[in-house]
């Protein structure tokens, strides 16, 4: 295995993380501004108030994204084994 099949290999993994969290990162940040929003409208100051609605959102994001992130491990997987056989 040469150095760029490496590199490769590599930046292919960095990419797929990438894929995998940004859906649940996009969406604890999304719920965390739409709270910081109405704490700030509201004057309702309450640190504690963000973590319940971010948990439940990121719960809820992971059950629906979950089978999205399977199969793109999924296809990783395939692709590294294709390559693997193909030494």
């Amino acid at each position: 295995m040469t150095g760029a099949e490496v590199l490769d290999i590599g930046r292919d993994a960095i990419w797929l993380t990438l894929q995998l969290s940004a859906p649940v990162l996009i969406v604890g940040l999304v719920v965390g501004v739409a709270i910081g929003l109405f704490q700030a409208l509201t004057q309702i100051q309450e640190a504690t108030l963000v973590y319940a609605p971010k948990i439940v959102a990121i719960f809820v994001s992971l059950l629906i994204f979950l089978p999205l992130m399977g199969a793109l491990m999924a296809g990783f997987m395939r692709h590294i084994a294709a390559r693997i056989a193909g030494m």
